[in-house]
């Protein structure tokens, strides 16, 4: 997102809506000592005898069993071929597999399983009306979730830094199911000047997941962003956010706003027109360590010294990028993203989300491969013994720990 430079324009900027729930997503939970894994009905070919790891290593009673490795869970989607999603399915109809290797399953989450959410709504820029709009759309995703769901708003403001003002990421409200509570967050959202996304990406894994899950919603976390998904103020980068999300294991879900029309239109205006956008000095280096690789740091100029056509190529590229980062991690994590034309689309996109959610089943495993070399390591979901023949959306892999 772009921001707003003249004092006078402080009610008529972009809006660059994000939205962020932090629901489900694969959760590594490192266990110095190994536990058992809990037993699901009809899954006692799949899981570990009590005198075995969850690799099928022999133990002797009375042995004390360390070992290095994680529960890695998958967040899978099950349809059939028109996209109707399949219910009650057990763990014995599922087979997963890490970098082509088959793996023992030792956990299932299903669709009744509650979830954990994280919504940022962005509200950079907005008008009163973007605003009120962004409130509509957010209490009805909340309506749209189920009893046990618990959900934390996170939303951008403005604060004054002396003679400054900064975009910084606000947690209106931790994880919790009391919609009361969850209302009066909403309620409270302000706007800044900026829009922090890296920034809010990073604080949702390190502060409103801190802690490791619980039982019940292990494997079920995620990421919900409303947004365009261009950066402006942020002192994170794309890198640092993605790895923390993973490292948490966030399904990331993205509604993407199409704003690029908007901003187009206004940073090509005089720099003396009250209505127009400039680039950050972020965005403008930002700009060159990606797409000018080779030149010096002398390169970025002030927003008004450049070309109409210099100020347009660049935002469009800043946009294409956008677009495939949100992919990328959506991809990645086992999310999915959903498009809105405009603000006024996104209560539909939201349903769309929550209906996702509420079908969604988390597969664990012990990984086979203990190396902790930092590797991404694939993962490819089948399923079996349906009906029908089935549509499946998984979790795409993870980076290994390391050291």
């Amino acid at each position: 997102m772009f921001r707003y430079t003249h004092p006078s324009s402080a009610g008529r900027g972009l809006f660059s809506a994000w939205l962020v729930v932090l629901v489900v997503g694969a959760t590594l939970a490192q266990e110095p000592t190994q536990q058992r894994p809990r037993r699901v009905a009809g899954s006692d070919s799949s899981s570990p005898q009590p005198n075995q790891t969850p690799n099928g290593e022999e133990v002797d009673e009375g042995d004390v069993l360390r070992v290095e490795t994680r529960l890695v869970s998958v967040p899978t989607v099950v349809t059939t071929r028109n996209g109707r999603p399949i219910a009650n399915l057990k763990l014995e109809n599922f087979r997963v597999f890490e970098d082509g290797k088959p793996q023992t399953l030792t956990n299932l989450g299903t669709a009744q399983a509650p979830f954990e959410i994280a919504l940022v709504l962005d509200t950079s820029g907005s008008t009163r009306a973007d605003v009120a709009l962004i409130r509509q759309a957010a209490n009805s995703f909340i309506d749209a979730l189920r009893p046990g769901d618990r959900v934390a708003i996170v939303a951008f403001n403005t604060h004054d830094a002396g003679s400054n003002k900064i975009a910084v990421v606000d947690v209106l409200s931790r994880l919790t199911e009391d919609r009361k509570q969850l209302r009066n967050a909403i309620e409270s959202l302000g706007s800044s000047n900026g829009t922090p996304f890296y920034d809010a990406l990073e604080q949702v894994a390190t502060e409103v997941f801190e802690a490791e899950p619980r039982e019940e919603v292990r494997g079920r976390r995620a990421i919900v962003a409303l947004t365009d998904g261009v950066d402006s103020t942020s002192e994170s980068d794309f890198a640092t956010a993605r790895s923390a999300l993973m490292t948490k294991d966030l399904a990331c879900y993205f509604v993407q706003v199409n704003t690029e029309d908007f901003v187009e239109d206004r940073i090509l205006k005089d720099c003396q027109d009250d209505g127009r956008l400039s680039l950050s000095a972020k965005q403008l280096e930002r700009y060159r360590a990606i797409f000018l690789k080779g030149a010096g740091p002398d390169y970025v100029a002030e927003f008004c010294q450049m070309g109409p056509f210099e100020r347009m190529q660049i935002s469009r590229d800043l946009y294409n990028l956008a677009r495939r980062e949100m992919d990328a991690l959506a991809k990645t994590t086992g999310g999915r993203n959903f498009t809105a034309a405009t603000l006024r689309d996104a209560r539909a996109a939201f349903a769309l989300v929550a209906n996702e959610i509420g079908m969604q089943y988390s597969l664990g495993y012990y990984p086979s491969n203990k190396a902790r070399d930092g590797k991404f390591r694939t993962i490819r979901v089948e399923v079996r013994g349906t009906p029908e023949q089935t549509q499946v959306r998984a979790r795409e892999g993870y980076y290994a720990p390391k050291g």
